[in-house]
């Protein structure tokens, strides 16, 4: 029984630290750019051909 207890204990703090890292990088703007990502992978290959020739 005392082993439930610490695993409760320890899962809630997983839980939490989890949390307040999805919180912090809501807050530093880490999702603001959603499509940038999406759109710069098709237009890598045409960037880096032309700076090749």
């Amino acid at each position: 029984m005392n082993a439930l207890f610490v695993l409760v204990a320890v899962s809630i703090v997983i839980a939490g630290s989890f949390l307040g890292a999805f919180i912090w990088s809501i807050k530093t703007d880490q999702y603001e750019d959603r499509e940038g990502s999406a759109m710069r992978i098709l237009y890598d290959d045409d960037l880096t051909k032309n700076t090749i020739k």
